[in-house]
């Protein structure tokens, strides 16, 4: 709930650009999902999915995880993974179709604040709301890899606006 609320604020709160005036008006039965928002949905939900099908199936050997709490852990990484990665999202979002995500990115503070209360609160959430929020409190390597696997979207997500779609 927290990410998409501020999320979407975040995206909504984006400062009026140029390239905005140039495209045409959607018509009124226009499309609600563009080809070119198919296929940023689609690659990231494909890279998504098959890292946390990754850390799912073999996160115990890679982490060295074993004991009672292994489960616990493993599934505080899988969590962690997964919010940075749609923290590394929002901030691809915010250009469809361009490489450079993060142009003048400190212009616009609320998106910044947004994203910044949004890691702060996954902090809070897996190192302090331990037995409220079923998580475990990881080390600095385990927070490097979450972080590292979220940002490893944005490279997919330029790699995925190469592949032309066509505007609509």
């Amino acid at each position: 709930m927290i990410m998409n609320a501020l999320g979407a604020l975040a995206l909504v709160t984006e400062p009026p650009n140029d390239d905005l005036m140039k495209r045409s008006p959607v018509k009124r039965r226009g499309k609600l999902i563009s080809n070119v928002m198919w296929r940023n949905i689609l690659g990231q939900s494909f890279y998504q999915s098959m890292v946390i099908w990754y850390l799912q199936a073999k996160g115990k050997a890679i982490f060295c995880l074993d004991g009672p709490d292994s489960d616990l852990m493993l599934n505080t990484l899988i969590f962690n993974s997964f919010v940075f990665c749609q923290v590394f999202n929002e901030i691809n979002s915010r250009e469809m179709e361009k490489i450079n995500v993060f142009k003048a990115m400190q212009e616009n503070y609320f998106c910044v604040a947004v994203l910044s209360g949004t890691v702060l609160f996954q902090i809070i959430i897996v190192e302090f709301l331990g037995t409220f929020a079923d998580t475990s409190p990881l080390t600095l390597a385990q927070w490097s890899l979450g972080i590292f696997i979220g940002f490893l979207s944005t490279p997919i997500a330029a790699g995925l606006k190469m592949i032309n779609v066509g505007a609509t």
